[in-house]
Protein backbone atom coordinates (compact mmCIF):
# COMPACT_ATOMS: atom_id res chain seq x y z
CA UNK A 1 0.00 0.00 0.00
CA UNK A 2 1.39 2.90 -1.10
CA UNK A 3 1.58 5.86 1.46
CA UNK A 4 1.44 8.62 -1.22
CA UNK A 5 -1.76 8.08 -1.33
CA UNK A 6 -4.03 10.28 0.40
CA UNK A 7 -6.75 8.48 2.02
CA UNK A 8 -9.46 9.98 0.14
CA UNK A 9 -7.53 9.40 -3.02
CA UNK A 10 -7.75 5.54 -2.09
CA UNK A 11 -11.72 5.68 -2.08
CA UNK A 12 -12.78 4.88 -6.42
CA UNK A 13 -16.74 5.50 -6.72
CA UNK A 14 -17.87 3.19 -9.29
CA UNK A 15 -20.41 5.08 -11.59
CA UNK A 16 -22.27 2.08 -12.32
CA UNK A 17 -25.59 4.34 -13.78
CA UNK A 18 -27.94 3.63 -16.54
CA UNK A 19 -27.46 7.36 -17.49
CA UNK A 20 -25.08 9.86 -17.89
CA UNK A 21 -27.65 12.42 -15.98
CA UNK A 22 -27.88 9.74 -13.11
CA UNK A 23 -23.94 10.03 -12.78
CA UNK A 24 -23.93 13.58 -13.41
CA UNK A 25 -26.42 14.17 -10.61
CA UNK A 26 -24.46 11.82 -8.24
CA UNK A 27 -20.84 13.59 -9.08
CA UNK A 28 -22.62 17.20 -8.25
CA UNK A 29 -24.73 15.50 -4.69
CA UNK A 30 -20.46 14.22 -3.78
CA UNK A 31 -19.00 16.91 -4.30
CA UNK A 32 -15.82 17.25 -2.66
CA UNK A 33 -15.91 14.31 -0.62
CA UNK A 34 -15.14 12.32 -3.69
CA UNK A 35 -11.87 12.82 -5.69
CA UNK A 36 -11.86 9.75 -7.89
CA UNK A 37 -14.69 7.79 -10.26
CA UNK A 38 -14.85 5.07 -12.14
CA UNK A 39 -16.35 4.72 -15.69
CA UNK A 40 -17.02 1.35 -16.14
CA UNK A 41 -19.06 -0.37 -19.92
CA UNK A 42 -22.86 0.74 -18.72
CA UNK A 43 -22.10 4.29 -18.50
CA UNK A 44 -19.80 4.54 -21.24
CA UNK A 45 -22.23 3.00 -23.93
CA UNK A 46 -24.66 5.94 -22.54
CA UNK A 47 -22.09 8.75 -23.45
CA UNK A 48 -20.06 8.20 -20.72
CA UNK A 49 -16.72 9.08 -22.11
CA UNK A 50 -17.83 12.93 -22.52
CA UNK A 51 -17.89 12.84 -18.53
CA UNK A 52 -14.29 11.38 -18.29
CA UNK A 53 -13.41 14.44 -19.91
CA UNK A 54 -15.64 16.53 -17.96
CA UNK A 55 -14.55 15.50 -14.68
CA UNK A 56 -10.66 15.28 -15.27
CA UNK A 57 -11.52 19.26 -16.67
CA UNK A 58 -12.45 19.41 -12.52
CA UNK A 59 -9.82 17.95 -10.80
CA UNK A 60 -11.33 14.45 -10.70
CA UNK A 61 -9.20 11.61 -11.13
CA UNK A 62 -11.39 8.73 -13.46
CA UNK A 63 -10.65 4.73 -13.85
CA UNK A 64 -11.87 3.82 -17.10
CA UNK A 65 -13.16 0.22 -16.93
CA UNK A 66 -13.74 -1.51 -20.33
CA UNK A 67 -11.57 -4.47 -19.42
CA UNK A 68 -10.12 -4.85 -22.89
CA UNK A 69 -9.56 -7.87 -24.67
CA UNK A 70 -9.29 -8.69 -28.14
CA UNK A 71 -7.07 -9.03 -30.92
CA UNK A 72 -3.62 -7.39 -29.93
CA UNK A 73 -3.79 -4.61 -32.99
CA UNK A 74 -7.35 -3.78 -31.65
CA UNK A 75 -6.38 -3.45 -28.11
CA UNK A 76 -3.53 -1.43 -29.03
CA UNK A 77 -5.33 0.98 -31.05
CA UNK A 78 -8.08 1.47 -28.47
CA UNK A 79 -5.81 1.64 -25.92
CA UNK A 80 -4.14 4.72 -27.46
CA UNK A 81 -7.50 6.51 -28.43
CA UNK A 82 -8.38 6.05 -24.39
CA UNK A 83 -4.90 7.33 -23.29
CA UNK A 84 -6.56 10.78 -24.76
CA UNK A 85 -8.97 11.48 -22.42
CA UNK A 86 -6.55 11.73 -19.49
CA UNK A 87 -8.01 9.09 -17.19
CA UNK A 88 -5.49 7.46 -14.65
CA UNK A 89 -6.65 4.12 -15.15
CA UNK A 90 -7.50 1.57 -17.12
CA UNK A 91 -8.29 -2.00 -17.11
CA UNK A 92 -7.16 -4.87 -20.13
CA UNK A 93 -8.27 -8.45 -19.27
CA UNK A 94 -5.24 -10.25 -17.85
CA UNK A 95 -4.42 -12.17 -21.04
CA UNK A 96 -0.55 -11.84 -21.95
CA UNK A 97 -1.20 -10.58 -25.55
CA UNK A 98 -3.69 -8.17 -24.47
CA UNK A 99 -1.70 -6.78 -21.42
CA UNK A 100 1.46 -6.19 -24.08
CA UNK A 101 -0.78 -4.75 -26.87
CA UNK A 102 -2.37 -2.11 -24.49
CA UNK A 103 1.02 -1.19 -23.27
CA UNK A 104 1.97 -0.49 -27.19
CA UNK A 105 -1.10 1.86 -26.67
CA UNK A 106 -0.25 3.74 -24.08
CA UNK A 107 3.31 4.66 -24.86
CA UNK A 108 4.18 7.93 -23.87
CA UNK A 109 1.09 8.87 -22.06
CA UNK A 110 0.36 8.81 -18.29
CA UNK A 111 -2.25 6.28 -18.38
CA UNK A 112 -1.65 3.53 -16.10
CA UNK A 113 -2.80 0.09 -16.70
CA UNK A 114 -4.60 -2.15 -14.12
CA UNK A 115 -5.04 -6.13 -15.34
CA UNK A 116 -7.93 -7.69 -14.69
CA UNK A 117 -6.83 -10.93 -12.79
CA UNK A 118 -10.20 -13.01 -11.73
CA UNK A 119 -13.50 -10.98 -11.68
CA UNK A 120 -14.71 -10.46 -8.11
CA UNK A 121 -18.12 -12.26 -9.03
CA UNK A 122 -16.72 -15.60 -9.66
CA UNK A 123 -15.59 -18.77 -7.44
CA UNK A 124 -14.23 -22.33 -8.32
CA UNK A 125 -17.29 -23.59 -9.10
CA UNK A 126 -17.63 -20.44 -12.09
CA UNK A 127 -13.95 -20.99 -13.30
CA UNK A 128 -14.26 -25.06 -13.34
CA UNK A 129 -17.94 -24.15 -15.73
CA UNK A 130 -15.86 -22.23 -17.44
CA UNK A 131 -13.29 -24.51 -18.37
CA UNK A 132 -10.33 -23.68 -16.03
CA UNK A 133 -8.74 -26.25 -14.21
CA UNK A 134 -7.26 -23.68 -12.02
CA UNK A 135 -8.85 -22.15 -8.59
CA UNK A 136 -9.51 -18.83 -8.40
CA UNK A 137 -6.40 -18.45 -5.81
CA UNK A 138 -3.99 -20.04 -7.97
CA UNK A 139 -5.41 -18.37 -11.63
CA UNK A 140 -4.75 -15.22 -9.84
CA UNK A 141 -1.77 -15.86 -9.07
CA UNK A 142 -0.49 -16.63 -12.23
CA UNK A 143 -1.75 -13.76 -13.71
CA UNK A 144 -0.84 -11.33 -11.44
CA UNK A 145 3.06 -12.92 -12.59
CA UNK A 146 2.07 -12.60 -15.68
CA UNK A 147 1.04 -8.65 -15.52
CA UNK A 148 4.33 -7.93 -13.49
CA UNK A 149 6.69 -9.60 -16.05
CA UNK A 150 4.80 -7.91 -18.92
CA UNK A 151 5.19 -4.86 -17.05
CA UNK A 152 1.90 -3.81 -16.12
CA UNK A 153 1.11 -1.10 -14.21
CA UNK A 154 -1.25 -2.67 -11.41
CA UNK A 155 -3.92 -5.08 -10.57
CA UNK A 156 -7.44 -5.62 -9.83
CA UNK A 157 -8.63 -8.20 -7.63
CA UNK A 158 -10.51 -9.38 -5.23
CA UNK A 159 -9.37 -8.14 -1.64
CA UNK A 160 -9.49 -11.92 -0.76
CA UNK A 161 -5.92 -11.88 -3.29
CA UNK A 162 -4.64 -9.00 -1.85
CA UNK A 163 -1.93 -10.64 0.53
CA UNK A 164 -0.99 -13.51 -0.91
CA UNK A 165 -0.58 -11.22 -4.78
CA UNK A 166 1.32 -8.49 -2.66
CA UNK A 167 3.84 -10.74 -2.28
CA UNK A 168 4.13 -12.15 -5.59
CA UNK A 169 4.42 -8.86 -6.67
CA UNK A 170 6.25 -6.47 -4.41
CA UNK A 171 5.40 -2.40 -3.33
CA UNK A 172 5.74 -0.73 -7.02
CA UNK A 173 2.07 -2.45 -8.39
CA UNK A 174 -0.88 -0.56 -7.21
CA UNK A 175 -3.78 -3.11 -6.24
CA UNK A 176 -7.45 -2.23 -6.73
CA UNK A 177 -9.97 -4.15 -5.17
CA UNK A 178 -13.73 -4.12 -6.05
CA UNK A 179 -15.99 -6.31 -4.24
CA UNK A 180 -15.62 -3.71 -1.31
CA UNK A 181 -18.89 -3.80 1.22
CA UNK A 182 -19.09 -1.58 4.49
CA UNK A 183 -19.99 -3.12 7.11
CA UNK A 184 -23.84 -3.54 7.17
CA UNK A 185 -23.88 -3.08 3.06
CA UNK A 186 -25.84 -5.57 1.02
CA UNK A 187 -23.87 -8.34 -0.77
CA UNK A 188 -25.37 -7.82 -3.91
CA UNK A 189 -23.87 -9.85 -7.28
CA UNK A 190 -20.25 -10.03 -5.54
CA UNK A 191 -18.58 -13.21 -4.11
CA UNK A 192 -15.40 -12.60 -2.65
CA UNK A 193 -16.08 -9.12 -0.65
CA UNK A 194 -13.98 -7.04 2.07
CA UNK A 195 -14.67 -4.37 4.25
CA UNK A 196 -12.49 -1.26 3.69
CA UNK A 197 -10.47 -1.21 6.67
CA UNK A 198 -9.98 -4.69 6.38
CA UNK A 199 -9.08 -3.97 2.63
CA UNK A 200 -6.51 -1.44 3.23
CA UNK A 201 -4.87 -3.30 5.99
CA UNK A 202 -4.48 -6.48 3.66
CA UNK A 203 -2.42 -4.06 1.58
CA UNK A 204 -5.01 -2.40 -1.19
CA UNK A 205 -3.76 0.92 -2.57
CA UNK A 206 -7.39 1.64 -4.46
CA UNK A 207 -11.17 0.71 -3.06
CA UNK A 208 -13.85 1.00 -5.68
CA UNK A 209 -16.89 0.91 -3.69
CA UNK A 210 -20.63 1.80 -6.04
CA UNK A 211 -24.16 0.51 -4.77
CA UNK A 212 -23.31 1.38 -1.76
CA UNK A 213 -22.43 5.19 -2.07
CA UNK A 214 -24.45 5.94 -4.80
CA UNK A 215 -27.65 3.59 -4.38
CA UNK A 216 -27.38 5.64 -0.11
CA UNK A 217 -29.84 7.45 1.80
CA UNK A 218 -26.99 9.96 2.38
CA UNK A 219 -24.50 9.26 0.38
CA UNK A 220 -21.90 12.11 1.18
CA UNK A 221 -21.83 10.33 4.70
CA UNK A 222 -21.12 7.19 3.16
CA UNK A 223 -18.14 8.47 1.59
CA UNK A 224 -16.79 10.02 4.39
CA UNK A 225 -17.06 7.71 6.23
CA UNK A 226 -15.00 4.98 4.28
CA UNK A 227 -12.53 7.82 3.84
CA UNK A 228 -12.28 7.75 7.45
CA UNK A 229 -11.83 4.19 7.71
CA UNK A 230 -9.12 3.87 5.44
CA UNK A 231 -7.48 6.85 7.05
CA UNK A 232 -7.61 4.62 10.37
CA UNK A 233 -6.74 1.57 8.89
CA UNK A 234 -4.06 3.17 7.80
CA UNK A 235 -2.64 4.71 10.91
CA UNK A 236 -3.63 1.05 12.61
CA UNK A 237 -0.84 -0.60 10.29
CA UNK A 238 1.57 1.93 10.86
CA UNK A 239 1.17 1.54 14.59
CA UNK A 240 1.71 -2.14 14.63
CA UNK A 241 5.17 -1.79 12.26
CA UNK A 242 6.55 0.39 14.79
Amino acid sequence: MSEDISPRDCLIVALDLPSLAEAEAIVARLGDSVSFYKIGMELTYAGGLTLVERLVGDGKKVFIDLKLHDIPNTVERATRQIAKLGASFLTVHAYPQSMTAALAGVAGSELKLLAVTVMTSYDDADLAAAGYAFSVKDLVARRAVQAKEAGIHGLVLSPEEVVNVRALVGPQMSLVTPGIRPAGAAVGDQKRIMTPALAIAAGADHLVVGRPVTGAADPVAVAEQIVADIASARQSSKTERK
